[in-house]
């Protein structure tokens, strides 16, 4: 008898485990859709899976697909051809070398969910919105060596209880299996909110916010960075973010975030 004929009765035997545990997770998905019904993440209809959105909601939501901006991460209306810069990136470039992003932050699901997630403690919302990132932004996460999400200062965490940019970092990289540094960015001040300012009070506010301990900078030294937020509106923060990792030895700084506001031009 060969070594393969042998050895046949004992891999089998081992397999056994295997397809019981994975009938048991079949029966407890069963069970858990029969008490928990699968519904939409945005607008709570019902739907086939769990963490998914329904059709209706799936066809509102504005993802970002190119052609867009190279650089900012902005759609244009038509195909200009590879690599080109949108008008706002030639006059203004940020400091961060790419923005990705998985949709336009307007009225409908996603502006549904990030509110869900950031106010109403919607934490399990992260690993869709997730994984959505990460096909978002597989072009810079390709080059990526470290995700670090946009820190949120002491005080405001203290009173959340949790940061929404850390908990979407967390799903990318775990996602992408790209290592996570929560600590190695630090927020320095606590600054006030920045809704209703415009765009040059926004980088006055967060001037001088960010910081990175000096232990902490051969973690990021000639490392390309992903920086992870849940909105992009002006580019304020993570400009100044972004900054601080540059200055700090970083190679380059890459922007990964779940929705962007765009003011028509």
């Amino acid at each position: 008898m060969s070594i393969r004929e042998t050895s046949a009765p004992f891999a089998a035997a081992a397999a056994l485990p295997r397809r019981a545990t994975k009938a048991l997770a079949g029966a407890l998905y069963h069970c858990l859709d029969i008490v928990y019904p699968p519904g939409c993440i945005a607008c709570r209809d019902a739907t086939q899976t769990h963490g998914t959105l329904c059709a209706v909601c799936w066809g509102r939501m504005r993802f970002v697909e190119r052609p867009y901006c190279e650089q900012l991460g902005t759609p244009f209306q038509r195909d200009l051809g590879p690599g080109i810069l949108s008008p706002e990136a030639i006059a203004d470039p940020p400091v961060y070398n790419r923005a990705r992003m998985v949709a336009l932050f307007e009225e409908g699901p996603a502006r549904q969910l990030v509110h869900r997630l950031k106010y109403g403690d919607r934490t399990d919302l992260a690993r869709p919105m997730g994984l959505w990132m990460a096909r978002a932004g597989r072009d810079i996460l390709g080059d990526a060596h470290l995700i670090i999400p946009v820190p949120m200062h002491w005080r405001r965490l203290f009173a959340r209880q949790f940061n929404q940019a850390a908990t979407l970092a967390t799903a990318v990289a775990k996602t992408t299996q790209i290592p996570l540094a929560n600590e190695v960015l630090q927020r320095a001040k606590a600054n006030p909110p920045q809704v209703g300012l415009t765009k040059a009070q926004r980088a006055d506010n967060v001037q001088g916010s960010f910081t990175v301990p000096p232990e902490a900078k051969i973690r990021i030294e000639k490392r390309n960075i992903v920086l992870v937020d849940d909105v992009l509106t002006s580019g304020a923060t993570v400009n100044a973010a972004a900054r601080v990792l540059l200055r700090s030895g970083a190679a380059a700084v890459d922007v990964l975030v779940f929705a962007r506001v765009v003011t028509p031009s």
